[in-house]
């Protein structure tokens, strides 16, 4: 099995954009409409703009696997990813019958937010036009955030009906795997699992080196992650962050969201793989190269730049919040980034004066220091000026609201030059990234799978 994946990985075709959900859909149909005796694709719900939300099923054994693409609207690849394996899984009998597994294989799991990203889908990829049109919805209205969770003195309930219709279909499917299919802007590749193998490690740390694409070796996310190899980390729960928060000082109950769609799916005894790949990779992440800088020292400047980040965004939401009156998503997400940003500073201070991060830092992380902090900024400082432009469409015509969206803008196009300086961003081929995340799927499944087909032989019954 293992075998087979990099022989497929090395067939993936040239990609010229990322698919929008229309044309995800419309691929779909057609993968259904020319394979009736292998896929059928199906209604699994509606997204609260009235969209229709859709699973295409291809049987090929018992054993059920997920595969979610769009998790997060912002992340296009995901979408291309899932859809080029349903096709690779309906043309090849061989990887089918090989893997021998019914794929239950989601697109785009939140189309309303897509839409509202489709902008920068087409090329060419630059940080002002993504950061112009980038759309992340506030983290109760995210699908990857928002399953129930209890925990100490915060609770949420507030499932939305895109997570409603995940949620059914794990319970329906009940699968041994679920893929989860992310990425972000810059650095290097890796990964979130809910459990590894010597095997799986050296399947995902060296998949990337095919396509000349760097891992991400530096700090996780958060630091309370566990690392379990190289640029593979252990996936992580809400009620982890919740005590992480705790353990600082900080108040968690802030945090905004409910669970994740591993800890819910954890209840089926379901595996959990997401990969996280860049639009832009930089050969620094996977640089170990000592500085003449601490940690801590690195860790303080994130936090003045973050607080300077989230000093700027404020100052321009207070001064026109009481002429903000269209609930636009992007002013939604920005009322829960904000206080966001806030905590994020006051961790890192919190951190920077710890005894563990005195040491010495490396190029990684002095990398992952500014790739945030653009990430940050372009993201932000885009989705702010987005709400402002929907509530001067709607003709108000405010002096306050005209002068601050002007001052933001020169904010924006400064903020956005200067991430190009920083780290140029040069985009990588698509098809390198949906061959890492479909030979990422692959390996993981191949790991559960495989030893069940080799005790099948042994008792003459494969």
């Amino acid at each position: 099995m293992f075998e087979r994946i990099g022989e497929f990985v090395d067939a993936v075709p040239e990609f010229d954009r990322f698919a929008g959900v229309d044309e995800l859909v419309a691929a779909m149909r057609e993968i259904a409409r020319e394979h009736p005796e292998l896929a059928e694709m199906r209604r699994i719900g509606t997204s609260r703009d009235g969209e229709p939300l859709w699973s295409l099923t291809i049987r090929g054994g018992e054993e059920q696997v997920l595969v979610v693409g769009g998790v997060h609207p912002n992340e296009p690849i995901g979408g291309v990813s899932a859809l080029h394996l349903a096709r690779r899984l309906v043309e090849d009998d061989g990887l089918r019958l090989e893997w021998g597994c019914t794929w239950h294989i989601v697109t785009c799991i939140d189309p309303d937010g897509t839409r509202l990203n489709e902008p920068w889908f087409e090329p060419p990829l630059t940080m002002a036009k993504y950061g112009r049109s980038f759309y992340r919805p506030a983290t109760d209205e995210q699908v990857e955030w928002s399953f129930p969770f209890a925990h100490k003195k915060t609770e949420f309930d507030r499932v939305i009906p895109e997570t409603e219709a995940l949620r059914e279909l794990i319970d329906e499917t009940r699968p041994i795997m679920l893929c989860s299919l992310h990425n972000g802007e810059y650095g290097g590749v890796f990964y979130y699992l809910s459990s590894t193998s010597p095997r799986l490690n050296e399947q995902l740390t060296t998949l990337p080196s095919r396509f000349g694409l760097p891992l991400h070796t530096g700090e996780g996310e958060a630091p309370f992650i566990e690392r379990l190899a190289p640029a593979v980390f252990r996936a992580f729960t809400a009620e982890q962050e919740y005590d992480y928060l705790e353990s600082l000082g900080l108040d968690p109950t802030e945090r905004a969201g409910g669970e994740s769609s591993y800890a819910y799916a954890n209840r089926y005894g379901t595996a959990y793989l997401a990969t996280e790949v860049p639009y832009w990779a930089n050969a620094d992440a996977d640089d170990h190269t000592p500085l003449d800088v601490s940690y801590s020292d690195l860790l303080s400047e994130r936090a003045e730049l973050t607080s300077e980040t989230s000093r700027v965004l404020t100052t321009a939401f207070d001064a026109v919040r009481s002429e903000l009156h269209v609930r636009s998503p992007h002013l939604r997400a920005m009322e829960c980034f904000l206080p966001f940003l806030r905590t994020s500073a006051e961790a890192d201070r919190v951190r920077a004066g710890t005894e563990d991060n005195r040491r010495p830092a490396v190029v990684a992380e002095r990398f992952m220091v500014t790739a945030m902090t653009h990430s940050t900024r372009v993201r932000f400082a885009g989705m702010l000026l987005s709400a402002l432009s929907a509530e001067i469409a709607r003709g108000n015509d405010a002096e306050e609201l005209r002068v601050e969206h002007a001052r933001l803008t020169e904010v924006f196009d400064r903020w956005a030059a200067e991430a190009d300086a920083d780290v140029p961003p040069t985009p990588i081929p698509i098809r390198k990234l949906v061959g890492v995340q479909c030979g990422a799927i692959l390996a993981a499944v191949a790991d559960l799978v495989a030893p069940q087909r080799v005790r099948l032989l042994r008792a003459g019954r494969g």
